[in-house]
C-alpha cells in the first residue's frame, strides 16, 4: 500500500522506516528537510495515488491545523489517520470536519516509543469498520508480529481513549518501580540497588518492559547522577483523571502517580512548607531553613 506520514520526530520516522521495511510505499513530509521525503503538504498528497490515506504523526497543539490545511488538499474517498496523542473529544469534530469533503477519518493510538521500529507497535483503533479493514495491510507491518498489539476498540475516538488510559496506567507503573527503586536505595539492608531490579526482570510477577527499561538506565548510570528528578506530562494523564471524575471512579493510584509529576517540578514545594510550619506549631518539631 501507499501512505503518506506527517511527522518524521521519534516515532514518525521509525514508522515509516518499518513499512518500507514491509515492502509498503510510505512517503514522509516533516518541516525539517533533513528528514522530509517531500517539501509540502501539497507535494506529498500529489505523491499518493487515490484513494489516498494519509497519517498524521504531529503534536496535538498543531494537530487541528493540519486537518485544516488537509480539508483543502484532498479529495472524496480519502483517509486521514491521527497518530498523535491527540485528546480524544477532539476525534468526533474533527472526523465530521473531514465528512464535510467526503474524507474518512480514523484515530489510532499509538505506543512502542523508540523502539516501535524492531518490535512493532501498540495499535488502539477508533472509528468505521470499513475504513479499519482498508488499513489493516498498514496496521498489520506497524504492529508486533505476535497474536496481540492491536485492537478495534470502537468508533472515532475509542483509539485515543484507549491510549489515553493507557499512559495513565503507564504513569502509575512507573511511579510504583520509581518508589521501590527509593525505598532499597534508602534501605540499611539493600547494598546492590540495580541487581536487584535485574533479578526481578525474570520469574517475578512485576517483571515487565518498563522494568526492563529501569535496568537499562542503571546498567548506563547505577546512581542516575545524571538525571534531574523532574517528569513531564504530556496531557494523557490528566485526561485519565478527568475522566475518572467524570465517571465517578475511583482511581487513587494513577491520581496519585500524576500528582507525584507536579510535585517532581518544585524546588521547594509549598505544600511540604505548610506540613513543616503545621508540624511545628502542633508539635515543636524542629524547622529547616531554606538553602
Amino acid at each position: 500500500m501507499q501512505l503518506g506520514i506527517i511527522g518524521l520526530g521519534r516515532m514518525g520516522g521509525n514508522m515509516r522506516d518499518r513499512l518500507r521495511d514491509a515492502g509498503h510505499q510510505a512517503y514522509g513530509y516533516d518541516r525539517d528537510p533533513a528528514v522530509s521525503d517531500v517539501a509540502s503538504l501539497t507535494e506529498l498528497v500529489d505523491r499518493l495515488a487515490a484513494p489516498r490515506a494519509v497519517w498524521m504523526m504531529v503534536p496535538a497543539q498543531v494537530t487541528s491545523s493540519v486537518v485544516d490545511e488537509l480539508c483543502g488538499l484532498l479529495d472524496p474517498g480519502d483517509l486521514v489517520i491521527d497518530g498523535g496523542n491527540s485528546r480524544f473529544s477532539d476525534d468526533g469534530p474533527r472526523a465530521a470536519r473531514l465528512a464535510e469533503h467526503g474524507v474518512g477519518y480514523l484515530d489510532v493510538g499509538v505506543s512502542g516509543g523508540v523502539w516501535g521500529r524492531q518490535a512493532g507497535y501498540g495499535l488502539m483503533v477508533g472509528g468505521d469498520a470499513e475504513h479499519v479493514q482498508r488499513m489493516m495491510p498498514i496496521f498489520e507491518a506497524l504492529k508486533p508480529p505476535a497474536e496481540h498489539g492491536f485492537v478495534h476498540a470502537g468508533p472515532v475516538g475509542a483509539g485515543h481513549y484507549a491510549k489515553m488510559v493507557h499512559n495513565g496506567v503507564e504513569y502509575a507503573l512507573m511511579h510504583a518501580y520509581a518508589e521501590g527503586y527509593e525505598l532499597m536505595l534508602q534501605s540499611e539492608l539493600i547494598t546492590d540497588v540495580p541487581g536487584v531490579i535485574k533479578s526481578w526482570r525474570d520469574g517475578t510477577v512485576v517483571r515487565s518492559w518498563l522494568l526492563d527499561l529501569l535496568d537499562a538506565a542503571l546498567d548506563e548510570d547505577p546512581q542516575l547522577a545524571a538525571l534531574r528528578g523532574y517528569a513531564e506530562d504530556t496531557g494523557e494523564g490528566r485526561w485519565t483523571v478527568d475522566e475518572a471524575i467524570r465517571l465517578g471512579v475511583p482511581m487513587n493510584v494513577i491520581a496519585a502517580s500524576l500528582f507525584a509529576r507536579f510535585t517532581s517540578r518544585q524546588d521547594d514545594s509549598p505544600a511540604m512548607k505548610a506540613v513543616a510550619a503545621l508540624r511545628n506549631q502542633f508539635g515543636g518539631h524542629a524547622v529547616q531553613s531554606s538553602p
